[in-house]
């Protein structure tokens, strides 16, 4: 059964124990999830309200993309198992001769490049969200403002936890040239997601405090 298909119980019971698989990587895509899902909210607690009207056509469309990194991210949460799962396999291949070490040497760097692609994707659609978020403001219904806050928060939740899980990766992979590319761009989305998470959530904050 896929993680996507249990309860929201069996899959922290899942997590509570000491498995290593799933881990910090499904629950920071499962915490992408959440967020863009919260996207989703907002704009559909905008559509259809007179105020909001000249905006319709906008919140449908960021309804439509936000529902779309959604379902990518909810995919993520057992991909990133799945690759993590890879990694176990090797462990279990022999390792007697030189031919058998170079071959699980070889499995072991496909298996840890695969947990360094699948995090990374979880980054891009964490700053896609984020866009989305940005796009919406002074837009959207300010009866959901909190709930928009707590997107922005998770969103970078999920592309923070992301990061850590490509960067444990890179430590142990030995192809330069693909560590460089994605410590390069990885460095820099974060940056991004950061600056803007951090913005939206400020902004919210100050429109929710006391006047």
């Amino acid at each position: 059964m896929k993680l996507i298909d249990r309860s929201i119980h069996e899959f922290s019971d899942m997590l509570a124990s000491e498995a290593p698989a799933p881990g910090g990587g499904s629950t920071a895509a499962l915490e992408g999830a959440l967020g863009a899902a919260l996207i989703s909210m907002v704009a559909s607690l905008t559509i259809g309200r007179k105020r909001y009207a000249v905006h319709e056509p906008m919140m449908k469309d960021i309804l439509k993309r936000a529902d779309d990194l959604r379902k990518n991210m909810l995919d993520i949460i057992d991909r990133d198992t799945e690759a993590y799962n890879m990694v176990s396999a090797v462990f279990a291949m022999p390792k007697d001769t030189e031919e058998e070490k170079a071959t699980r040497f070889d499995a072991m760097q496909n298996a840890l490049k695969a947990c360094t692609i699948t995090p990374f994707e979880m980054i891009q659609c964490s700053y896609n969200c984020l866009i989305l978020i940005a796009e919406m403001f002074g837009k959207f219904n300010t009866n959901a403002a909190s709930d928009l806050g707590v997107a922005a928060l998770s969103l970078k939740a999920s592309a923070e936890g992301a990061w850590l899980n490509i960067l444990i990766n890179l430590d142990g992979i030995r192809d330069e040239i693909f560590s460089a590319k994605y410590m390069i761009s990885g460095s820099d989305l974060i940056l991004r997601i950061t600056e803007l998470a951090d913005d939206i959530h400020a902004d919210i904050l100050h429109s929710l405090l006391p006047r």
